[in-house]
């Protein structure tokens, strides 16, 4: 063996920008993640060229997992217009060289913040959340030895009772975002920011999610065909937000989660959350051929 056989030639990055230590590391872990549903992984988080809180874990999550042929598409709350995703795509096509789409049904990786598209995924793609805080138990529990020997424990009565709270105070569940969900009746996972409409969509979904919080330098993941049960008592059922009658003032799409606009005149306007399917739905409309997958709502109710 000689020095020269362990060397190569300089490069300004490595392949990906992360380097190939970091990389190994990561897949590790994220193996680790999958073997044990919802339990939270810790990672040697690394310093990307973004501020820690705007999507550093999925985008070290994304480097990890690309390569020349895979198709990125990134979105920001639904958007795949909005700075942060288009600065993220961007940037992973940049030290890729991958191609990128706004179409889910083209993506083979898709980052996300805070939303999961409307379109059912499939078995070959890879859903990645950017998740800001991973602990659950953090809200009833601030510190973060005695909540880890709680998941170790599957100690959760602290969660049940602040739902029991919440239902007491104000006769519902307030908990929106970041519900509180059981993975694999194990690990109790706090699902990124995700509004309760998403939550549904991580139960038995054929797709791999991969949850991590740079910041926090944790990460999570749900395999396909697991169970995510979001905590609820049997006689109050679990509801999302009642956004079925609604309609997409630009597209005309109904039955999915919008936002709600604001007017000048006092009433509000909704718009799709999912800009990709709004955008797809004004084609069809404009009487394009235009590929709409099956999508996991349909008029505001779950499809089975």
């Amino acid at each position: 063996m000689s020095l020269k056989s362990l060397t190569k030639a300089w490069e300004p990055m490595s392949y990906g920008f992360l380097d190939a230590s970091a990389k190994r590391e990561i897949r590790r872990k994220m193996l680790k993640a999958i073997a044990v549903p919802g339990c939270q992984i810790p990672y040697a988080s690394r310093e990307v060229p973004m501020a820690r809180g705007w999507g550093t874990g999925g985008l070290q999550i994304s480097c990890t997992l690309l390569n020349p042929k895979t198709t990125i598409k990134v979105i920001d709350q639904g958007a795949d217009d909005s700075v942060n995703a288009a600065s993220i795509r961007r940037f992973l096509a940049g030290v890729s060289g991958a191609p990128t789409t706004t179409d889910t049904l083209k993506a083979d990786l898709i980052q996300s913040r805070h939303r999961i598209p409307e379109e059912i995924l499939r078995e070959d793609q890879v859903l990645v959340l950017q998740v800001p805080n991973p602990e659950p138990l953090r809200p009833v529990q601030p510190n973060m030895s005695i909540a880890r020997q709680m998941h170790a424990d599957a100690d959760y009565g602290r969660m049940w009772l602040q739902l029991y709270e919440q239902i007491v105070r104000s006769g519902r569940v307030m908990q929106g975002a970041s519900y509180p969900s059981l993975v694999n009746g194990r690990f109790v996972m706090t699902p990124s920011p995700i509004p309760r409409w998403d939550v549904p969509k991580m139960h038995m979904a054929k797709h791999l999610t991969i949850l991590s919080a740079g910041r926090e330098k944790r990460l999570h993941a749900v395999p396909p065909f697991t169970k995510v049960e979001p905590l609820v008592f049997d006689d109050v059922p679990y509801k999302v937000e009642d956004h079925g009658a609604h309609v997409c003032t630009r597209s005309g799409a109904k039955g999915y989660f919008m936002n709600e606009i604001p007017q000048d005149d006092g009433p509000s306007t909704f718009e799709v959350s999912d800009s990709e399917l709004g955008v797809k739905s004004i084609h069809r409309a404009d009487g394009e051929a235009v590929q709409i997958g099956e999508t996991w709502y349909k008029n505001g109710e779950m499809t089975e």
